[in-house]
């Protein structure tokens, strides 16, 4: 016997976008964004577990980049008012896949 779920299946993959171990906060432990046709998640490792915060992808209002000389900081805003998940320490190239994903998997839940 097998479950049957209501929500259809989605082939497509999460994708981890790591930010750089040479910036503030990422040394030893660097946050990474998870992006799923579900969700956008920001994970942060510690010695003992971790901390993760997630916004449904039907939820995020906008993505802010801010790019330097050699990294992106990341800005997903919510629809909900809550905090906007921020992680600095991205490539330049990363930033702009992680919001084309997001546009992307909007569009295809709206189709």
């Amino acid at each position: 016997m097998g479950v049957a779920s209501d929500l259809p299946m989605d082939s497509s993959p999460a994708e981890t976008f790591s930010a750089s171990r040479w910036t503030q906060g990422n040394f030893f432990f660097p946050t990474r964004l998870v992006v799923s046709p579900q969700r956008v998640s920001r994970v942060k490792s510690r010695l003992f577990g971790s901390n993760e915060e997630s916004i449904a992808m039907s939820k995020v209002a906008s993505v802010h980049i801010s790019t330097g000389v050699f990294w992106s900081e990341i800005r997903i805003e919510s629809t909900g008012g809550t905090d906007p998940i921020t992680s600095h320490g991205h490539r330049k190239g990363d930033a702009h896949r992680i919001r084309d994903l997001i546009e992307t998997y909007q569009a295809q839940s709206r189709a």
